[in-house]
């Protein structure tokens, strides 16, 4: 299983072509889905106006060269890193399943593409990236569907609970789920069970691909926006019209921010009673 395609021992019943064509339009909808997405929910009018207000309402102008160092910034934090989760649990769950699952796309593309039958020998480091992968995306989002998720750790919901909301996480576990036991099957039993899961396979694929209207697929293409967006507020003054953060080496932010803390402590502190440790999302 880790070091046999799949989708080249499949060739043998399902002509490459066919494949190939699937993966296309697979990349298709994802293109088409997250445009609409963007024009249903009037993101890219959003951003704009937003930049444009921030612009207007900024004490200084953000050069060409610090936007690149920003958006770079931007990258290696909030995009390679993660750093917006404070809850570190969660934030290695998102990396486990953010890595993971490019990837086994990136194996996926080139297994089908650059070795799509048994007369081209594959590589036996693109079965196992594919492998690895889909596997990472499995630890990673299991782990935050059962003991991580807000409304099941936080607010008591049973774990089967499913809104729309759950259909990108629960169609990207049920793909590589099912793509893990359909090429174990394939490769070690080759019995009835191989089809029936590789049609679960390609039933879960497709609705991830194809929910995107739906789902929050296209998040991994708004939060690096939204973060970049953040950053140039800060750095030309504007701060997207919010105040600004309190300064702890200056007196009076530090004797504001200290009776702040004092207003939103509890009661109970100081008296001995057991608190539960916060969970922070």
């Amino acid at each position: 299983m880790f070091t046999t395609n799949p989708y080249a021992e499949l060739s043998a019943s399902i002509s490459p072509t066919i494949m190939q064509t699937y993966v296309i339009v697979m990349i298709a909808l994802v293109i088409g889905g997250t445009l609409f997405d963007v024009i249903h929910k009037g993101s890219a009018r959003y951003f704009f106006n937003s930049s444009k207000k921030s612009r207007e309402r900024g004490s200084r102008e953000v050069g060409s060269g610090e936007a690149v160092s920003l958006a770079i910034q931007t990258a290696a934090s909030e995009v390679l890193t993660s750093s917006e989760f404070c809850n570190p649990k969660r934030r290695i769950a998102h990396l486990l399943g953010m890595y993971g699952f490019v990837i086994y796309l990136l194996a996926t593309i080139v297994m089908v593409f650059s070795y799509p039958t048994p007369a081209t020998q594959t590589p036996e480091l693109w079965p196992m990236l594919w492998c690895i992968g889909a596997l990472m995306v499995c630890v990673g989002g299991y782990w935050f569907w059962f003991f991580i998720r807000v409304d099941v750790a936080s607010e008591g919901n049973s774990v089967f609970r499913l809104v729309r909301a759950d259909l990108f996480i629960v169609s990207l576990l049920a793909s590589t789920t099912f793509g893990l036991i359909w090429a174990f099957l394939q490769a070690n039993t080759g019995s009835m069970w191989t089809f029936v899961f590789l049609v679960l396979y390609l039933i879960a694929t497709t609705v991830l691909f194809a929910g995107i209207p739906w789902s929050k697929f296209s998040h991994m293409f708004f939060k690096p926006a939204a973060a970049f967006q953040k950053k140039v507020a800060v750095a030309n003054g504007s701060l997207d019209n919010l105040p600004r953060p309190a300064d702890r080496t200056n007196p009076e932010d530090s004797d504001r921010h200290s009776m702040e803390l004092l207003k939103d402590a509890p009661l109970n502190m100081g008296l001995g009673i057991k608190r539960e440790q916060p969970n922070h999302y």
